[in-house]
């Protein structure tokens, strides 16, 4: 199944205004294992200057300098993912991390030293801390019994407010954002010894066209949300996504756009304008695309407007 997604973010002022550089991170990372045939950013004003540069993390993003002043700045994405099924559970460790718990080699710990710096706990984040059984298991056993029961413990939120909660926070409400969660597994892997960083990304999610018969039966349409997720570092296989909200690992709707060691450096876009009022409007679609027998949908290749 191929789908066609699109993500336009427009923001209107109340006068023409100057802005600053933008940086704009919304292109799939280069380790997304989501196939993706095409891919187009467009930007209003027309009239900019675009250079696609790599972060520390390598993540793509593109930053742009418009001249002239405007009353709106929109940011408009459209890819089309082969939503192929991906083996989430075949991973192939280093044998010194086949099992938890295990001790990254010296000159690694220090190349990943900021995907392992960690907070002060609390005493409600080391309370569910000390609750962790810390027998000798199978690594990949051991995640997802902690992913499944983070996502127990945490009731899934809407919340518009900026920013992320602090473990503490999200622990006595027992509920968050996507990220608050994510941030939450991210402190709780960094204190049991694991590398972790944010993700922020798409999540594709397609309603099932077969009769479920037990169990939960999915969406009952097809969806694309900005979600944000997690990825664990394990030797031998790299980054390995977990996705808290949900309780499982990353498939093919799960899209990376920008990997972190903090939030902060995974926004979407960044950068300012002068003092004005502005209102805020994000359009989301994903629409699949059905191939005649003999056919296949044209793709063009990566490229900006």
């Amino acid at each position: 199944m191929r789908v066609a997604l699109n993500h336009t973010t427009t923001y209107r002022y109340d006068r023409p205004v100057i802005l600053s550089p933008q940086i704009i991170r919304l292109r799939p990372a280069p380790h997304c294992r989501t196939p993706i045939s095409s891919y187009m950013l467009t930007l209003r004003p027309s009239y900019h200057f675009l250079t696609w540069q790599q972060d520390m993390q390598h993540n793509d993003l593109a930053r742009v300098v418009f001249p002239e002043r405007t009353r709106e700045l929109q940011v408009s994405v459209d890819l089309i993912a082969d939503m192929t099924g991906l083996h989430s559970f075949d991973v192939c460790l280093e044998t010194a991390a086949e099992r938890y718990p295990f001790a990254y080699e010296p000159w690694l710990a220090q190349e990943l030293a900021p995907c392992l710096a960690t907070e002060v706990a609390g005493p409600r984040l080391q309370d569910w801390l000390d609750d962790v059984h810390r027998q000798a298991r199978r690594t990949v056993d051991f995640l997802i019994q902690l992913n499944h029961r983070l996502q127990r413990d945490i009731a899934y939120a809407v919340r518009l407010e900026p920013g992320i909660q602090s473990c503490e926070e999200t622990l006595v409400q027992g509920q968050g954002s996507c990220r608050d969660s994510a941030w939450l597994l991210i402190q709780i892997l960094r204190h049991l010894g694991l590398a972790a960083r944010f993700v922020s990304g798409y999540l594709i999610q397609l309603a099932t066209d077969a009769t479920v018969l037990s169990g939960s039966s999915g969406p009952i349409g097809d969806t694309l949300d900005l979600h944000a997720w997690v990825e664990v570092y394990l030797p031998g296989a790299g980054w390995v996504g977990l996705d808290p909200t949900s309780g499982l690992l990353t498939g093919e709707g799960h899209i990376p756009l920008v990997c972190a060691p903090d939030a902060a450096s995974a926004a979407p876009i960044t950068g300012t304008v002068e003092p004005c009022a502005a209102t805020f409007d994000v359009a989301m679609s994903v629409t699949r695309l059905h191939e005649e027998a003999g056919r296949s949908v044209s793709a063009s290749k990566l490229t900006t407007m």
